[in-house]
């Protein structure tokens, strides 16, 4: 097998990744993230037409009646539709936007329902998901410390950082909508690049136990090598499924579509350069991973 030389292009990837890291984190701190009305608190409005229509028409006369930010999505069929509105409206209000809706209508507009979501409820969605990633990574962090060594668990624990602050980046740069589908694609991130990066973790273990003589650059190659295959297959079929959600699985799951086309992306290539170059910086070694010896037995007996 030829070995590519990935770690020859460590230094380059280095300064890659802490740019686009500074830079998410400047505009996270500039502009922040386009909070959805999950939690941002606002109003939800459900719709049935007697006939199809079409959701850009709806956002149109909504934005010509002076409904500015409306959300507007068909779901289930081309004849329900789901309305999110960023202000706090009451079923009074609900009503007239139904009686403008239906004037703009041939067919009958019917209200299935109207809910208020808070902004209480918002912060504290936004409590518990920043929460809820802090613990994943937390739990990682022991995870990888216990199965493998507490320098694999730092290069996992920066790896999955770097995949969570770019993919958090791309949505406040972009100013897309961050509502809790996806919240739910980072933390898949989380799992999905933890995934990998375990992987290609096992693998360097077991070649540093098994190949002697072996400088650690040339044996994280080998070992990133022998597991490129599995890396690119996995990566490459969840990427076309997610592609074919992005272009046509409408508009109430293309962001959770497109934030795990980002992390996937940025999760991959962080696997090899981000996770491999901590254990390289960390200055990793045969001796991290020896197997203990108990007493009485001979240390040659161990040795592959």
């Amino acid at each position: 097998m030829k070995i590519i030389n990935f770690m020859g292009l460590r230094y380059i990837a280095a300064a890659l990744s802490i740019t686009l890291v500074l830079a998410s984190l400047g505009s996270l701190a500039y502009q922040q993230l386009n909070w959805g009305l999950d939690f941002t608190g606002g109003t939800l409005v459900e719709l049935h037409y007697s006939e199809s229509v079409v959701p850009e028409h709806i956002r149109d006369t909504l934005a010509r009646e002076g409904y500015e930010g409306a959300t507007v999505v068909s779901f289930g069929t081309d004849r329900d539709i789901l309305i999110r509105l960023a202000h706090g409206y009451s079923e009074a209000d609900g009503a007239v936007l139904l009686g403008k809706l239906q004037a703009a209508f041939s067919g009958t507009v019917e209200m299935r329902r109207i809910e208020f979501v808070g902004p209480q409820v918002g912060d504290e969605l936004r409590e518990q998901g920043g929460l809820a990633i802090l613990l994943a990574l937390g739990l990682v962090t022991l995870y990888i410390a216990f199965r493998f060594q507490f320098k694999f668990a730092v290069g996992a624990v920066v790896s999955l950082m770097h995949d969570v602050i770019i993919t958090l980046g791309f949505f406040s740069f972009t100013q897309m909508e961050f509502d809790l589908t996806v919240l739910a694609a980072v933390l898949a991130v989380i799992g999905y690049s933890l995934n990998d990066t375990i992987v290609v973790f096992d693998r360097i273990r077991e070649n540093f136990r098994k190949v002697r003589r072996t400088e650690p650059v040339e044996l994280i190659n080998i070992s990133i090598t022998e597991t490129l295959d599995r890396t690119m297959f996995t990566s490459l079929t969840t990427l076309f499924t997610l592609v074919s959600l992005a272009l046509f699985g409408g508009e109430m799951i293309n962001g959770f579509a497109i934030a795990l086309i980002i992390g996937i992306v940025i999760g991959t290539t962080s696997s090899i350069y981000v996770a491999a170059n901590i254990l390289l910086l960390l200055k990793v070694s045969k001796e991290d991973l020896m197997i203990p010896v108990k007493e009485g037995t001979d240390q040659q007996d161990l040795t592959p």
